[in-house]
């Protein structure tokens, strides 16, 4: 008897608790409201000392049933794309834990030449992306890809955290939903690990420099990162 009075209690005040938070959870929900629109900036990306990252565009995370908004960058990360090899910056690229180089969509679809990587969401994570930036001279990086929440976030605070400046297109990463493409992007910008590395800008204000003495010096670090094709 006195068992089932104890259990009874307990499941009263069990109950209560969950109560309690779930009340605290609608409250803090109903109080929270939209950050403010954070500031885009042109930003100048010297391909001498800048390597772009194109993170998980692939056929499994890319797609019209799983993750539309992720279509719509494809085209925005393409031009990037050109507009990078043809200043001679260098283009790595990840992929998620189940990708091959072969799922990576074709419009971005990596050159031969071009290190490839593969882990989790944080692509520095058991990989040798820092080796490759390192050898390459890289000061900052650009990045792009999928998921906003996912390899964006954690790629983007873990380059900060090794000393890179980011520089963030936010209209190059996605997610399926455009409130989680706009958290990640407000974590990203007051991150105590981010703010004060990161650039937010959009593809179309990012200013590759192209005369031939930058081209040809870029050219040497993109070779620095041939015989490294493949995955981690």
């Amino acid at each position: 008897m006195k068992f089932f009075v104890a259990a009874s209690c307990l499941v009263i005040v069990l109950a209560m608790s969950a109560g309690a938070y779930a009340g605290y959870v609608e409250t803090l929900w109903e109080q929270a409201t939209p950050p403010a629109i954070p500031k885009i900036v042109p930003v100048e990306a010297d391909p001498q000392d800048t390597a772009l990252l194109v993170l998980d565009i692939e056929q499994l995370t890319c797609n019209q049933e799983r993750r539309p908004r992720c279509l719509q960058t494809v085209p925005r990360i393409a031009a990037l794309i050109a507009r990078a090899r043809a200043a001679g910056m260098p283009v790595l690229y990840s992929l998620t834990s189940k990708g091959t180089p072969d799922t990576i969509l074709k419009p971005v679809a990596p050159l031969k030449d071009e290190a490839i990587v593969q882990s989790s969401v944080n692509k520095f994570w058991q990989t040798d992306l820092d080796i490759f930036l390192k050898k390459l001279n890289t000061k900052s990086v650009i990045i792009t890809g999928t998921a906003a929440h996912g390899a964006v976030l954690h790629t983007a605070t873990a380059a900060a955290a090794r000393g890179y400046g980011v520089i963030l297109p936010v209209d190059c990463l996605s997610a399926r939903e455009p409130y989680v493409e706009q958290a990640a992007i407000h974590l990203l910008e007051t991150g105590p690990g981010t703010r004060k590395r990161i650039q937010l800008t959009e593809s179309n204000l990012i200013v590759i420099p192209t005369n031939k003495k930058e081209k040809d010096c870029g050219n040497k670090r993109r070779k620095k990162s041939e015989g490294h094709r493949g995955t981690e």
